[in-house]
């Protein structure tokens, strides 16, 4: 926990952190920070500060697009949860049961359950915007295969074998080896299938990483 001092309010602090700090590209970005990257790696879903790093595969998604998907009839819902720099830790262990990961705050809100829960109802494809999210859905409570809203904390890794129980459909960047991200995608979409979808992606000089190409796994 890092505790700051300061004669003022909250208002009058949060102004000056905002004007002090920078945005927080990840590391492996070397290059020098350029004015456009505040606005280009922030989500355009982003309402509710205290992540530490931008939930990425939303990253592709404009107002335009949003609006083209409302036309063809496509529902969105939305959810928050704060990303934290422990979801880009590589696993350095070979048994991936003691690799830990850090917790992270998700809220889950009840409009937001309703219409996922009445989707899959009805049978229809329920797509995730990033490992972020797949995490929050699956660390939900679950009752008779359904989501309940509320927020929390999880600090659960996903790996093969691994059965789904709320998205079936996702959206998520190339992810780096030994990723967490990475173990996620080929958990849910089955590692044969992942390495293949990689494999064209280093083909088609695909781009990786937070500024990089998505895929979508139907």
């Amino acid at each position: 926990t890092l505790r700051f001092l300061f004669d003022g309010s909250y208002e009058e602090f949060r102004l000056k952190l905002n004007q002090m700090g920078e945005t927080p590209l990840p590391k492996y970005i070397t290059r020098p920070l350029e004015a456009e990257d505040e606005e280009r790696y922030q989500s355009i879903f982003a309402k509710v500060e205290g992540a530490v790093a931008a939930p990425v595969a939303s990253l592709h998604f404009s107002k335009n697009l949003m609006k083209k998907l409302e036309i063809k009839g496509i529902d969105t819902v939305e959810m928050t949860m704060h990303v934290g720099l422990g979801t880009f830790r590589q696993v350095e262990v070979e048994d991936l049961s003691k690799h830990k990961m850090e917790s992270e705050q998700y809220w889950l809100y009840p409009e937001t359950a309703e219409r996922v829960n009445r989707a899959k109802g009805e049978k229809r494809k329920v797509c995730a915007v990033g490992t972020s999210v797949i995490r929050s859905l699956e660390s939900a409570g679950i009752t008779d295969n359904r989501i309940k809203s509320g927020n929390g904390w999880t600090s659960k890794f996903i790996f093969p074998p691994y059965k789904f129980s709320v998205a079936n459909s996702l959206i998520t960047n190339f992810h780096a080896p030994q990723s967490t991200m990475l173990m996620l995608t080929a958990a849910f979409a089955g590692h044969e299938l992942t390495m293949e979808v990689y494999h064209t992606a280093i083909k088609e000089n695909y781009r990786f990483l937070s500024y990089g190409d998505a895929v979508l796994f139907l």
